[in-house]
């Protein structure tokens, strides 16, 4: 007897997670046979983990911090984009074989598609920050045909590493350079945690932006942020984070139950509603 699909997101800590809300909406709107939960694990215990899976039968799961560097290196084939970016967020089975992936970029990508259709016919981007997620951002700009790409961040030897890392010459820059950095970059994007709720605000002055310049932020809790409210009150056109979300799950649900999920206005109201509980009740989640 053939058993149902089974599948995870793993992460330390992972209560917070909403992924197994997304994909547990997924079974259920297309019928399907399978199950998906949220398993933490702690930093020395993940590679026990990884190596677990076949004998558990997982086809595969989600992985979040702090593991997305650890999963890249334990996987036996990471795709192009894993490469790229040297980081995996989702494993699954092909032939036996233990593949890796990084739809982060796919997320962004297809969340902007969503929300600000034609956004890629811009081609000059501000990127604030130099973390993990700036790097699912450049690979997506630049599949995107994004030419002039500039990175900010505190520390200017991470944003350098980074420009090195995607070939792009004098695209490092320190922090103080944003109100001259802002003239002329069509595209704003925060992959920082600040403006995420918890941590301190972002405050960027865009006075400087472009009046016709598009101003994205990763973060989604709070969905708008301090970037987002500050864009909205200078007139400029935003989008908000959590269609990424929603959108990075696509291929992992598809790879581990064999069909491909919509993001629909139906489950960004299921998340919102959960986080606005979340919000009311004070929990994380």
């Amino acid at each position: 007897m053939v058993s149902s699909p089974r599948a995870f997101v793993t992460g330390f800590p992972i209560r917070h997670s909403r992924s197994p809300l997304i994909h547990g909406y997924w079974l259920k709107q297309l019928g399907l046979e399978g199950t998906y939960q949220a398993i933490e694990v702690a930093p020395e215990g993940f590679a026990d983990f990884v190596r677990s899976l076949r004998d558990n039968n997982y086809a595969g799961g989600n992985v979040t911090l702090p593991h997305k560097e650890n999963a890249f290196s334990l996987c036996e084939r990471p795709d192009a984009v894993a490469e790229e970016i040297g980081a995996v967020n989702t494993l699954w089975f092909e032939d036996g074989v233990l593949h890796g992936g990084n739809t982060d970029t796919y997320g962004f990508m297809a969340n902007l598609d969503a929300l600000s259709p034609g956004w890629s016919q811009r081609k000059s981007a501000l990127v604030l920050g130099a973390g993990g997620a700036s790097r699912a951002v450049i690979s997506a700009l630049k599949q995107r045909g994004f030419t002039d790409i500039r990175i900010v961040n505190r520390t200017l030897e991470r944003a350098q590493e980074l420009a090195d890392t995607f070939g792009i010459v004098g695209g490092a820059h320190e922090w103080n350079s944003i109100p001259e950095l802002l003239k002329g970059a069509q595209l704003i994007v925060n992959t920082t945690s600040l403006g995420m709720q918890g941590k301190d605000d972002l405050a960027i002055d865009l006075t400087e932006a472009d009046a016709d310049a598009l101003v994205t932020d990763i973060v989604y809790v709070p969905l708008e942020t301090p970037l987002l409210r500050a864009a909205r009150a200078r007139g400029l056109a935003t989008a908000d984070g959590l269609g990424m979300l929603l959108h990075q799950a696509v291929p992992g649900f598809e790879y581990w139950f064999g069909k491909r999920p919509e993001v629909t206005a139906e489950l960004r109201a299921l998340v919102l509603a959960d986080m606005d509980q979340a919000a009311t009740t004070g929990g994380a989640k």
